[in-house]
């Protein structure tokens, strides 16, 4: 399995590279942690995670995908690169409150990632060049 990170995914320069590298391709529907539901909803309750969550929105500068452009307003989501389990969650694993395994994203760029949709991806306008409506040109 590969350990995706902060220090390798900023060194992609667009946004489309970055979602490529954090894709999964999961299944809607697919039930993560079962009847241990309980312990993802006690940890993102947890004031560790409260911390290192806004350490990440800062650090990204509430950008999805911390691509300058791509500025989030509204409900700002850090995602763990890294899928996380429960044993994760019950042996609280170094990386699951370490900022180098996680992301800001915007709530379709996350269900991109796990998902596979990309129709919901933002993109940024294209750029107008002189003359690019002139068919004769």
């Amino acid at each position: 399995m590969i350990t995706r990170c902060y220090t390798d995914l900023i060194q992609l320069p667009t946004f489309k590279e970055r979602y490529e590298y954090l894709r999964l391709n999961g299944s809607v529907g697919f039930d993560t942690f079962g009847f241990d539901r309980y312990l993802n909803q006690k940890f993102y309750r947890s004031p560790e995670w409260r911390q290192i969550r806004r350490d990440v929105i800062i650090r990204d500068e509430g950008r999805d995908l911390a691509m300058e452009g791509y500025e989030l307003y509204g409900n700002i989501f850090v995602h763990h690169m890294n899928p996380i389990c429960s044993d994760d969650l019950i042996n609280i694993s170094e990386s699951i409150l370490n900022p180098e395994y996680l992301i800001c994203v915007s709530k379709r760029t996350h269900d991109a990632i796990h998902f596979g949709d990309t129709s919901t991806l933002p993109q940024l306008p294209t750029e107008r060049t002189p003359n690019d409506m002139c068919p004769w040109k």
